[in-house]
Parts: structure tokens; sequence; C-alpha cells
């Protein structure tokens, strides 16, 4: 979780992440490690800067092979 998706938006000041979406996406994480927990499999959860998150993550496994992102499409 990027603490910066909670912060208020540089147009309006809004919250990017309001109260009904966190528990929505909370509730999603919970639902998805619970799925993978009874298929045999594990989910990592952090919070934090991603650019920071991801590389300390690849740090403390040692051996990564590939990395998968996409970059939030940005209004002009």
């Amino acid at each position: 979780f990027d603490p910066r998706h909670y912060l208020g938006t540089h147009c309006y000041g809004f919250p990017k992440t309001g109260p009904h979406r966190l528990r929505f996406l909370l509730e999603s994480v919970k639902d998805l490690r619970e799925t993978l927990k009874k298929k045999g499999s594990t989910l990592v959860v952090r919070k934090g800067k991603p650019e920071d998150v991801v590389r300390d993550l690849i740090s403390q496994l040692g051996s990564v092979s590939a990395l998968a992102f996409h970059e939030e499409v940005r209004e002009i």
C-alpha cells in the first residue's frame, strides 16, 4: 500500500482513496490472501513507497529473475 494514495490529489485536494474504497481494497486483499493460502501459496503485503518496498523485497529474497509492474495513468 503506497501511502501517497491516501493523500489529497493535486487537482482538488480530495483523497485518491477514501474510506469506502480503502475498505474494499482491504477486504479484497484479505480474500486474495485466504484464497492463495488454500492453494498452498501466500501473499506479501507491504506499506510504503513501491520504489523502496520492491527494492527491499528483492534484496531480502536474493534471487529474483523477473519483475512486472504497471504505471498509473496520470491526468494532464
